[in-house]
């Protein structure tokens, strides 16, 4: 018998891939979803939604471009550690152009021409820009520059930003005074509260398949979300490891045992629910630099793109936006590998990915990490920093000394 059967499920209810048809609509995500579409109707439509890792940022994404209508055209950016020549040609590129000859002036131009066709033609033109907090700051005034392009009656470019709280941040800066002045609507996704993630669950397990609300019993509940603190990601990352421990034990419902036991499993603590965040979850803010235990340093031939830091807990990394650790690669699979941080140190590992996992020349499918130790994912190196070495005060004295 499978896991699904056991469970009496068609499909898996927990995936990490973003899929529309399991959207569950907590009033703050209908909300973000209306402020999204109210682009559609107003001219000057300019929105700014942001919300920690996991809270279904991507999601609600999908789920808006899937019902556009014929008379919208729309460009969707996630790779966004770019120069503004190299997001202005990102934009072209979505919108079906080929301009990587072409200088910043001539990208200006073709992307003007292109908005006043589409206008001509009665379209509506959207820019929807994910993982928006990387964007550098002279990209998001290069984003101000182009939210103003417009006709004798109006603008012709609609504009979303969605990325994580950091995004919020960079946008209250005094320099991005003149952007904010253009951006109509802002939102913040929280996480779930205690009905709403009971909810969500529920709803996930119906959708697939699982129509009696008898699989997870009422202890359950409060488990996860001790757990969870109600974040979507953190959720499904629990209900799955739960749903293969059970189903392991030939457990048949789901009770608070079987909650931590996963909880077990995956070396989680309590979320921090005063901190309204959970130590698996990503941040490049200072102020909780301290409560990191790793940092990992992404770079692409040699040149560092980005920069994570992580405290204990799990940390896919992939091609696909919902990941902790996102490279945008042909040679990086959507869900490529997985580090496993806990207080001991940290575990890299291969998710059966196509291309495979380097360290040097050998390829490893489990690899406990060691101070800066450089993984290789195709074109992309990760390096390793524990940041507890750093912070011991042997480290310390040496520094000093």
């Amino acid at each position: 018998m499978s896991y699904l059967e056991h469970f009496k499920l068609k499909e898996q209810p927990f995936r990490l891939t973003p899929d529309p048809e399991f959207v569950y609509w907590s009033k703050q995500h209908a909300r973000a979803k209306a402020y999204m579409e109210s682009t559609i109707w107003l001219a000057d439509g300019f929105v700014v939604i942001t919300g920690e890792i996991g809270s279904g940022k991507t999601t609600l994404l999908q789920s808006f471009l899937g019902e556009l209508d014929d008379n919208v055209v729309y460009a969707m950016v996630s790779q966004t550690q770019l120069t503004p020549s190299q997001f202005l040609q990102a934009v072209l590129t979505e919108f079906g152009f080929k301009p990587f000859k072409q200088r910043k002036v001539e990208l200006l131009d073709t992307l003007n021409m292109f908005l006043i066709d589409q206008y001509a033609k009665g379209k509506k033109v959207v820019l929807i820009v994910d993982e928006a907090q990387n964007l550098s700051k002279k990209v998001l005034e290069e984003i101000r520059m182009i939210s103003g392009i417009e006709t004798h009656k109006e603008k012709v470019l609609r504009i979303i930003l969605a990325g994580q709280p950091e995004l919020k941040d960079t946008l209250d800066s005094p320099e991005m005074k003149q952007l904010m002045q253009r951006v109509r609507l802002r939102f913040h996704v929280g996480p779930l509260d205690r009905r709403e993630m009971r909810e969500y669950i529920e709803h996930r397990l119906s959708i697939a398949g699982r129509k009696a609300r008898d699989l997870i019993k009422d202890d359950a509940f409060d488990t996860i979300y001790r757990y969870t603190g109600g974040v979507p990601r953190l959720i499904n990352t629990l209900c799955d490891t739960t749903l293969l421990c059970a189903f392991a034990e030939d457990a048949s419902v789901i009770t608070s045992r079987e909650i931590k036991a996963a909880v077990e499993e995956l070396n989680w603590k309590e979320h921090e629910l005063s901190a309204g965040t959970h130590p698996e979850q990503t941040s490049s803010r200072e102020g909780r630099k301290a409560e990191h235990l790793l940092r990992i340093e992404v770079r692409n031939q040699g040149e560092t793109v980005a920069e994570h830091f992580f405290g204990p807990g799990r940390i896919i990394i992939g091609r696909s936006p919902d990941n902790e650790i996102y490279i945008q690669s042909k040679f990086v699979s959507r869900h490529h590998a997985q580090l496993t941080s806990d207080e001991y140190g940290c575990a890299i590992e291969d998710l059966n990915s196509t291309n495979g996992v380097f360290i040097g020349e050998e390829r490893i499918k489990k690899h406990r990490l060691k101070d800066g130790d450089v993984v290789s994912l195709g074109i992309h190196e990760l390096v390793y920093s524990d940041l507890r070495v750093a912070q011991s005060p042997s480290a310390l004295k040496e520094r000093q000394g």
